[in-house]
């Protein structure tokens, strides 16, 4: 779009055909113009970028010919190729189940959070997070849950159930007021949350038990996880085994 001179005593709106990006998508990215690269090549004393590749790239490795790429696209037809793309992905029923189930995202948070460039471009340097956007949605859902529940604090999501369940494991053992080493788990709970389970337990001392709910008050355990419902869809009632655990400590 043409600048227009902060001196215009009237602000002229812009043209449809101005707001189309009709040009290169080349153009509207940030690096040097023309009349700067110029002034790069002379201080370095060439009299194009060809020359300048010519003087540093040994001749034995350069390409004879140049690369056989296709024309600029305009950001239209950019779009246009990457919908056509898209349109020829087919979406099925996912039948894996174990945690992996389909959700319904409302449009007015997918285009608010997930599709806001405010959230996931906004680096956080030399942190885990991934951007200072998910730093903020964290603390909102802590917030939420605040709200919700009335407690006075509220611990942040972690990334996925596997990690959680172990999360839970070593908080039980340092919380317990049994001596005991053995974690009894659920056979029913997923293959990928049984396996980060073992692999947390492994170097902490930590002895897991894998079993049915019914074997749980045989094993001497510090803590017990089940999983409602389970990897299978079943939905059982735990009620009176969560409070024979409770009971023993």
């Amino acid at each position: 779009m043409p600048a227009m001179s902060p001196n215009t005593s009237a602000q002229r709106a812009p043209s449809l055909r101005e707001l189309e990006h009709s040009h290169a998508f080349v153009e509207r990215h940030i690096g040097p113009n023309d009349a700067e690269i110029a002034q790069m090549l002379e201080v370095v004393g060439h009299a194009s970028l060809d020359a300048l590749t010519d003087a540093i790239v040994p001749v034995g490795i350069k390409s004879p010919a140049p690369l056989a790429l296709p024309a600029s696209l305009t950001e239209v037809q950019a779009l246009a190729k990457i919908r056509a793309i898209a349109d020829k992905n087919q979406v099925f029923r996912s039948f894996i189940g174990q945690g992996y189930y389909g959700t319904l995202t409302p449009n007015v948070i997918l285009r608010n959070v997930l599709e806001n460039p405010a959230w996931y471009t906004a680096y956080t340097p030399y942190q885990a997070e991934i951007s200072q956007g998910r730093m903020e949605a964290l603390i909102n859902f802590q917030t939420l849950c605040a709200d919700l529940t009335g407690m006075e604090i509220a611990n942040a999501s972690l990334l996925d159930e596997a990690t959680a369940a172990a999360e839970a494991m070593t908080l039980a053992k340092r919380s317990a007021k049994s001596k005991s080493d053995t974690f009894f788990v659920h056979d029913a709970v997923h293959p990928q949350t049984l396996e980060l389970l073992r692999t947390r337990a492994e170097p902490m001392g930590i002895v897991l038990r894998v079993g049915t709910p019914a074997e749980a008050l045989e094993a001497d355990s510090y803590g017990v996880l089940l999983q409602y419902p389970d990897t299978f869809g079943h939905v059982g009632d735990y009620k009176a085994l969560a409070d024979a655990v409770h009971a023993r400590g």
